[in-house]
């Protein structure tokens, strides 16, 4: 979360209105049941070889109606919304632009992104949805045509140098399975990177110099909704909707209101009285964008086999939701190995004796924890 949280403060007083979303066709249906056992009917056309998302898509912090500051001086007059709800989100463009991201978050686009708050999946952000599906989207684009062969794909830096290493290995005779394998190859690494981005942002990563980003890292809706992203994205692949980005992209418009629909999102008013039933105790409404105990709570378990952080109140079952671990007999951990290298500029993050891998993060994220606990101010409302 909280990627060019810097923008808020730069260009804020460039907020227009206007623009316009194209209005949005039958909904494609989500497959959000707690274990997936969804498989390509066919072998279906696929994108060309896909530029990497550019970064993130802005957001915000947990909360609503949030309070901003610039270089430790307030902003007055100055809020962030941060609320949308299921049947406003506009369309959905690959993140191939930096731009079109900033126009999301400040509400000036065809496409918005905010928090939402669902009966079974608490609160929801859709700056990750979108981010993590995007992702897997483009990381099936290059694993497909490459299954089986060992090679390295190397992304942009976050703290380390992020590295995905493809280990040589015999695919599945099937055309099918291949296609299939693939796709949940994808879906896993995307998630990977989510988790990542959290441990990034606690150790220091900065997206634009001179920002923190430490309000947003570990935040407690932030790895659930990336792992939906992932989940909405592998659908599309494996039915035949993203045949090409164009594709893609009017899927995704139509697939996640189902989703949100599932797990039972709510109207703005209903986001926001949760919002305020928590104030004080998972955050702090007093404090400003982008002070750190702004966000009071944090979730720092990372596995792809998530519940939903509720809300003391919630009486609604959570929506338990996972990504497989094996396909066709293949274990996926052993296709593909997730690395970060270190670099000149770690921040925080302590440099390892080779690489961080994934064995690494549940520690990392620990230390964390650790530390966040003993210098988290004490709320304002019993925890």
């Amino acid at each position: 979360m909280l990627t060019r949280l810097a923008i808020f403060n730069i260009i804020f007083i460039l907020i227009i209105s206007g623009c316009t979303t194209s209005s949005v066709s039958e909904t494609i249906a989500a497959h959000l049941e707690s274990e997936t056992q969804e498989e390509a009917s066919q072998v279906w056309q696929t994108p060309p070889v896909l530029d990497a998302p550019n970064g993130l898509r802005p957001c915000c912090a947990f909360g609503y109606n949030l309070k901003v500051k610039a270089w430790g001086v307030p902003i007055p007059f100055y809020r962030i919304d941060n609320i949308v709800e299921a049947s406003t989100l506009g369309d959905h463009r690959y993140n191939d632009n930096f731009w079109l991201g900033t126009a999301a978050v400040l509400g000036i686009g065809s496409e918005k992104s905010g928090i939402v708050y669902s009966h079974k999946g608490g609160f929801l952000d859709i700056a990750h949805i979108r981010d993590t599906a995007d992702y897997t989207y483009y990381l099936f684009s290059h694993i497909y045509p490459k299954l089986g062969q060992e090679w390295t794909l190397t992304l942009s830096d976050e703290l380390a140098q992020r590295k995905i290493h493809f280990n040589r290995f015999t695919p599945p005779s099937s055309d099918r399975q291949r296609y299939t394998l693939s796709a949940y190859l994808a879906a896993r690494l995307a998630y990977r990177l989510a988790v990542w981005h959290e441990i990034a942002q606690w150790y220091g990563y900065r997206s634009v110099a001179g920002f923190s980003e430490g309000i947003s890292a570990f935040s407690p809706e932030d790895l659930y909704s990336n792992l939906m992203g992932a989940r909405l994205s592998l659908t599309l692949i494996l039915n035949g909707d993203a045949t090409n980005l164009e594709h893609y992209n009017q899927s995704m418009q139509r697939i996640i209101p189902s989703a949100l629909a599932q797990l039972e999102a709510q109207p703005r008013q209903a986001t926001q009285q949760w919002f305020d039933l928590i104030d004080g105790q998972w955050w702090n409404s007093q404090e400003r964008v982008p002070d750190k105990f702004l966000v009071l709570k944090r979730d720092y378990h990372l596995a792809d086999k998530r519940y939903p952080v509720l809300p003391f109140g919630e009486t609604t079952p959570p929506h338990y939701l996972t990504l497989p671990d094996v396909y066709a007999g293949y274990s996926l951990k052993q296709l593909a190995e997730f690395q970060l290298w270190p670099t000149k500029q770690m921040a925080n993050l302590p440099v390892p004796k080779t690489y961080w891998k994934e064995a690494d993060f549940a520690d990392l994220a620990e230390k964390a924890r650790q530390i966040d606990q003993k210098t988290r101010p004490k709320t304002t409302k019993n925890d």
